[in-house]
């Protein structure tokens, strides 16, 4: 039972393919109006914990086809338990069993309306206008209803997806409902995944009403394009436990270049979150001026000074006597930097090491030409642009990534070679054969400066002694961008969402593992 619920817990499905599934479960026999009753009554239980305590009327909105069918039989069920119920009925054509739904609910003596105001005093509201599928914009009456309980205060309940969200895009057609919570019916719609969606959805929860696995593997296939990344899946791939025998450079070996005078607070942020990750070995190469506070912060690391320019940006890599870039089996490389390091970036991004590009990296990578620089390069490459630098670096993706962000990052990593980090309220990550990972939480505590930092040492720790591990890199970035928001959000609980600064985010990196029993 517990891997039927953790598989359905990372499936997500377009509006097309959660049709193609429906109809094979109703193919093979299970009545339609049996499965609205399992739903319906799945639903009712949640409201009841939810509210138990409800003493004012609660507003069921319908409409014409089976998801107004679904807030119909939630709409008896609570009558039935003791609640008063409204209806809001505008459609003067239904579904035949919604229609049937809705006859049933008058003969009980349950009001129905056509105004969207006689629901005004209600205390809660449960929407069932529109499920998944729909596309038309809508407008007129409906739209102005809409609108018009958008204004009140009550909260609200949508079943499946907010009316008016594009199934797959999370597009508002024309208006859409802003829910407090949201009950997506079976599996992840994608629209719960795209940041354009989610001041509608509000809270998220799945209601799993026992699809069969061998329809969704029917539909998807065995290995789907693109899945949630759950707990289960991050901690996969967290080096834990460590075999009793190893040591530090079996632990891997991470360099790290970062940081100016400018902004040496980026280079600390980017080695601290490296720390966090448990990397056997951490090298990190800064101008020649920020090595005293850099090896205040990380004194176990191997700080190596760099030459720098006038403006304090590092000018050339120094190295160690008897190490090149080919000493360590990952580096990162970005934060802090300016473009005055140039000459340093160019030339790692002609080594033969896995590398991770971010800040002022992803940006000189831009200025280059970000694809045809990056298929000449022979080794695995990670970028991890917020969508300001997504746009400089994929320009001719502009509007794909305004549009659907999704399938951007796709593109993006399918014309580069890289797998790609896009970093939002739902980070996303492709990899160039078209896999998607997206990380379903995250908090607005995280957009701060400084945390992209964090998260660019963190993955490049967990890269370093990945590699010859021989594990998905796709599946470690997903890891990182996991703990880095499961961090932010351990913080924002014992702090607020305003107190979340980049060092204070560093200290709860570890806390993630140890509450999750690691």
């Amino acid at each position: 039972m517990q891997d039927r619920q953790e598989q359905i817990s990372q499936v997500i499905v377009t509006a097309e393919q959660m049709r193609q599934i429906e109809e094979r479960i109703f193919t093979a026999g299970m009545p339609v109006i049996a499965l609205m009753e399992k739903v319906a009554g799945l639903i009712t239980h949640r409201i009841q914990e939810i509210y138990p305590n409800q003493r004012q009327a609660i507003g069921i909105l319908v409409g014409p086809g089976h998801n107004g069918g679904d807030a119909l039989v939630v709409a008896r069920e609570l009558h039935f338990r003791g609640y008063e119920v409204w209806i809001y009925s505008p459609f003067a054509k239904l579904k035949e069993l919604t229609s049937q739904h809705l006859q049933y609910a008058q003969s009980l003596g349950i009001p129905c309306y056509q105004a969207i105001e006689q629901l005004a005093n209600c205390e809660l509201l449960i929407d069932g206008l529109f499920g998944f599928g729909l596309e038309r914009t809508l407008k007129d009456a409906i739209a102005s209803a809409i609108n018009q309980l958008n204004t009140w205060h009550q909260p609200i309940i949508s079943i499946d997806l907010p009316s008016g969200l594009h199934t797959d895009t999370g597009e508002v057609l024309g208006t859409a409902i802003r829910s407090t919570h949201t009950f997506c019916l079976g599996l992840w719609k994608l629209a719960f995944l795209q940041d354009q969606a989610l001041d509608y959805i509000g809270k998220a929860e799945l209601i799993d009403f026992d699809i069969p696995l061998a329809d969704v593997k029917a539909i998807l296939g065995d290995t789907p394009k693109m899945k949630r990344i759950t707990p289960v899946t991050a901690l996969a791939t967290l080096p834990l436990p460590r075999p009793p025998v190893t040591h530090k450079y079996k632990e891997g070996h991470l360099l790290l270049i970062c940081g100016s005078r400018r902004y040496a607070g980026g280079a600390i942020l980017t080695g601290l979150g490296a720390r966090a990750s448990g990397v056997g070995m951490l090298s990190i190469a800064v101008p020649e001026s920020l090595k005293p506070i850099l090896v205040s912060h990380l004194p176990e690391a191997l700080i190596v000074g760099c030459p720098e320019t006038q403006a304090g940006a590092i000018a050339q890599l120094q190295l160690p006597e008897k190490t090149d870039l080919s000493s360590f089996n990952a580096i990162a490389c970005g934060p802090g930097l300016t473009q005055d390091s140039t000459p340093v970036v160019q030339a790692v991004i002609k080594s033969d090491r896995p590398l991770i590009l971010d800040a002022d990296g992803l940006n000189i990578l831009a200025q280059m030409g970000t694809i045809p620089t990056l298929q000449k390069r022979q080794a695995l490459t990670v970028l991890t642009p917020h969508t300001g630098e997504f746009q400089r670096l994929f320009p001719h993706l502009l509007d794909d990534a305004k549009q659907n962000r999704l399938q951007a990052v796709r593109e993006a990593a399918a014309q580069s070679g890289a797998v790609v980090l896009l970093k939002g309220a739902r980070t996303a990550i492709a990899n160039p054969q078209g896999f998607l990972w997206i990380n379903p939480e995250s908090t607005p505590a995280l957009a701060r400066g400084g945390s992209g930092d964090v998260l660019t040492g963190l993955l490049g720790g967990l890269l370093a002694p990945a590699i010859a591990k021989q594990i998905a890199v796709e599946d470690i970035v997903a890891t990182a961008a996991w703990w880095h928001s499961q961090a932010g959000i351990l913080a924002a609980g014992d702090r607020t969402e305003l107190g979340v600064d980049a060092l204070t985010l560093t200290n709860y990196l570890l806390k993630v593992p140890q509450k999750l029993g690691v």
